[in-house]
């Protein structure tokens, strides 16, 4: 193939082979294959992986199989240095392939992404050098316009000229419609040269390119205003022009509605959206939120009072906790439904609470119970349990080393925790008014600014987002994300949990002396129809421990084991002793005559 059926604009791409210095190298062609892609030239002398994994595709298998008989791939000399390194083949001649997909498959031996897997010298990916793909039929975007340089476009053009628009003022002219990525960045890097640091410049970048390529006319485009949204409905193809002071140089014509809506009035989750700090933003994961302010079908972004009656559209569901029932409480031994039914208003308006108390009051397993009642199931519901050594790595996300099922090649990859997978899952399209929750086991155990980061702050502003430390993504707690700690306070005095954490959850106390722990076990044995002694032990128990936070919860004896013989003996000596004894260490007290099951018989008695 000759050097002119290279596709214009584009370098040569590599693939880097693993465990080895072995690397391989290509062009896209003009040509499209089978597939509708370009075309891909392994170049003479590029490495090849010689080992076939399994799950190749037959297609490539035999491919490398004719390459080798036809003496195209040949074996590459060892490399002394590198004795260790897997074999390799080296191509004679240039290998035309269908696609860069297929080229990648060839060279690794196992089928990966080309668009991806092939990169630059500077490490971009093949995929900024392509058209747009596939979208979405209709997409929302949030164009920002109130402080351009210090000018407020929405008020003073856009809404006026009906527009919307980008600066653009050091771009050259743009000579097709559609630039891919890696077009725009050159333009850029050659335009905003000492204008602009090398992440303006990234973020520039991502800006135009969905301005100017991903945005379609039909789409939804929204914009805040003197503290109000507007949205309206791009009906022009991006246009280059001069504009005074380099403020609108790229401009789109929009159809703006009439009306605007109070930014302090908008769904929670269009807030959430609208707080990222972007010029351009995409806002197609709230397109269905963004259809029922503009009064559109979300469908077909129509009017709906042209399709169908506002009476006759099914209703949106919207995000709300259940009732408190009576049989709930009577499931959970609650004595008082409004305890339960206070615990709903809790959860509705601060979305994190945490149950403290000493241990055995039932903590884990009533937030458990109330996640599942209230979230519709367990399968709504995900548990982690704090340490010492816990960190934000592990409960959000962080860099881990990941074995790959077909090379077996170990790297470190960005890897999400228990609360990103959550967060994600309550974010699918479906999940969006449906609880769900996090239970945090023993919150007080691991250094929380160390594990909540940057959340922290997600924890008090629900409306806002933050830009994550690994990924870099701009990330919103979902609103139907709830978050039940648990905390013990034998471990740690509630007074010692830092004022910001105090801030952020609610805290609400089980403990022996209050309702609803207080009477627990009574109730529990009533249910049973077992003789009501343990309840009353308990009560004199807890009647001679100084300090509230020691003092024993009833799970320890609601526990069929403590009803066989000689079972109430043994947890006493077992569980409940060794506790006091830990609590008075040093104090040279006899825990047994205080505590014991005798002394406090004979006090019974």
């Amino acid at each position: 193939m000759q050097q002119h059926d290279r596709l214009p604009g584009t370098p040569e791409f590599r693939i880097k082979l693993p465990k080895s210095d072995g690397e391989a190298r290509g062009y896209l062609l003009t040509e499209f294959g089978g597939n509708g892609t370009h075309k891909f030239v392994l170049q003479k002398g590029s490495r090849v992986a010689a080992e076939g994994w399994p799950g190749l595709g037959d297609h490539t298998r035999r491919l490398r199989a004719e390459l080798r008989e036809g003496q195209a791939l040949a074996d590459a000399p060892a490399d002394p240095a590198l004795p260790q390194a897997p074999p390799q083949w080296v191509a004679t001649r240039d290998i035309t392939c269908n696609s860069s997909s297929a080229a990648a498959a060839l060279v690794y031996g196992y089928d990966a992404s080309g668009p991806e897997s092939w990169r630059t010298a500077e490490g971009h990916p093949l995929a900024d050098y392509l058209s747009t793909g596939w979208r979405a039929p209709r997409k929302a975007w949030l164009v920002r316009g109130s402080n351009v340089s210090g000018h407020n476009l929405v008020r003073q053009m856009w809404l006026a000229e009906g527009v919307v628009s980008l600066a653009g003022a050091h771009l050259p002219p743009l000579e097709e419609s559609d630039p891919t990525k890696s077009a725009l960045r050159r333009f850029v890097e050659e335009g905003y040269e000492g204008a602009a640091s090398y992440n303006q410049k990234r973020g520039l970048v991502d800006e135009l390119h969905a301005f100017l390529t991903q945005m379609r006319v039909g789409d939804t485009v929204a914009t805040i205003g003197d503290g109000r949204l507007h949205i309206g409905r791009i009906t022009g193809e991006a246009v280059q022009t001069a504009s005074a002071g380099g403020l609108s140089n790229l401009r789109r014509a929009v159809t703006w509605q009439p009306d605007s809506h109070p930014y302090e009035q908008l769904p929670e989750e269009v807030q959430q959206k609208l707080s990222v700090q972007h010029d351009v933003v995409d806002l197609t994961g709230v397109l269905e939120a963004l259809d029922g302010l503009a009064g559109v079908s979300p469908a077909t972004g129509a009017d709906a009072p042209a399709l169908q009656p506002a009476a006759e559209r099914p209703a949106q569901r919207e995000l709300s906790l259940p009732q408190v029932t009576e049989a709930l409480a009577a499931d959970l031994l609650v004595h008082d439904r409004a305890w339960l039914a206070e615990m709903r208003e809790l959860l509705t308006d601060e979305r994190q609470l945490v149950f403290y108390g000493p241990p055995g009051t039932g903590k884990t397993y009533l937030a458990m119970k109330l996640a599942e009642y209230f979230g519709g199931g367990p399968e709504q519901v995900k548990i982690v349990q704090f340490h010492p050594s816990y960190a934000y790595e592990d409960f959000f996300e962080g860099f881990r080393p990941v074995e790959d099922a077909e090379t077996r090649e170990v790297a470190f990859r960005l890897t999400a925790g228990p609360l990103r997978e959550l967060a994600d899952l309550a974010l699918r399209e479906g999940n969006r008014h449906i609880p769900h929750f996090l239970i945090i086991d023993e919150i007080n155990r691991a250094n929380l600014a160390k594990v909540f980061g940057e959340l922290y702050f997600l924890l008090e502003y629900r409306t806002r987002s933050v830009r994550l430390t690994y990924s870099g993504d701009d990330f919103a707690l979902p609103p139907n994300l709830f978050v039940i700690g648990t905390m013990n306070t034998a471990d740690r005095s509630i007074a010692l949990v830092d004022a910001a954490m105090r801030r952020r959850f609610a805290f609400v106390e089980l403990s022996p002396r209050t309702e609803p722990t207080a009477g627990l076990l009574a109730r529990w044995l009533r249910h049973e129809g077992r003789d009501m002694e343990p309840a009353h032990l308990l009560d004199a128990l807890n009647a001679r421990i100084d300090d509230p936070d020691f003092a024993i919860g009833p799970s320890y004896l609601m526990k069929p084991g403590v009803y066989r013989d000689g079972g109430l003996e043994r947890t006493w000596r077992t569980k409940i002793l060794p506790l006091l004894e830990e609590h008075h260490y040093g104090e040279g007290l006899d825990v047994a005559a205080r505590y014991g099951l005798g002394p406090l018989r004979e006090q019974l008695r």
